[in-house]
């Protein structure tokens, strides 16, 4: 503990990313932590070259951590990388970290308890699958919007619809049918259970900003909150849960102008 202590943390956090989720979980995990703070290009909405002297990537979230004595900072780039060190750092002693291990199988294969075994999926479950299905909506979208040239907007929009309907509609209903059944057998309100974890805090970014885009993907038998009521009710629930707020109100305390939501 004495080592985290002293360890020396930052992020590097760009408006409207998936930083947020980190900024989160740093206040969850009352890590002693320092900002700096990224807009957006306002015409591309891009992340400013800066960044790259960071990682070569130029991308966020990224933080950096120097430990005790040490020269140079580890520097950790994508957000599952990200919450997994810190979780195994600083959350080990707090509900944010399920229990690995069922009693009397330390260190077994297969030992692992159900509640871990869920929180390591879900810790990147969302970089390698649900955010990669979203940001297609994202991009799509401005290809039919008002960026685009009036006389050729229909154009575009008719094929944006038609990759919503065969491709976008079928694979977005499989993932909120699963996160569905996720929440229906977890145990409790949370994705592993009845506690908050760093996997729920992972997931937060993409489920709350989307939440709203859901419907405009396509056609849909009924509202997309009655086909998938528990799904609903949990981003409704982390969107609300004070921790997000906090995080929230945090960068509006340092300057209002950056965004937090797409």
């Amino acid at each position: 503990m004495a080592a985290t202590e002293q360890a020396k943390v930052k992020l590097y956090w760009l408006e409207k990313s998936r930083a947020q989720g980190i900024l989160w979980l740093l206040e969850e995990l009352k890590v002693d932590y320092e900002l700096e703070l990224f807009h957006r290009n306002k015409q591309t909405m891009l992340a400013p070259p800066e960044l790259k002297k960071i990682h070569p990537l130029g991308k966020s979230p990224v933080i950096s951590v120097t430990a005790p004595g040490a020269d140079k900072p580890i520097v950790i780039a994508e957000t599952g990388a990200i919450a997994q060190y810190l979780s195994e750092h600083w959350g080990q002693n707090s509900t944010l970290v399920p229990k690995r291990w069922k009693e009397g199988q330390e260190g077994r294969v297969g030992g692992e308890t159900e509640a871990w075994m869920r929180w390591m999926y879900f810790l990147h479950y969302n970089e390698g699958s649900l955010m990669t299905l979203l940001m297609m909506v994202l991009v799509l979208s401005t290809i039919k919007g008002p960026r685009v040239p009036f006389l050729i907007r229909p154009v575009t929009s008719v094929v944006v619809n038609q990759v919503f309907n065969s491709f976008i509609m079928p694979n977005l209903k499989t993932h909120l049918a699963f996160l569905e059944e996720q929440l229906a057998t977890s145990g409790g309100d949370f994705l592993c259970g009845k506690d908050l974890t760093t996997a729920d805090i992972v997931v937060s970014f993409a489920l709350i900003n989307y939440q709203s885009r859901f419907e405009e993907v396509g056609t849909w038998a009924e509202k997309p909150e009655k086909l998938y009521p528990k799904v609903w009710a949990y981003i409704n629930m982390i969107d609300a849960h004070p921790g997000y707020k906090k995080s929230a109100e945090k960068i509006k305390e340092i300057d209002a102008s950056y965004g937090i939501k797409w």
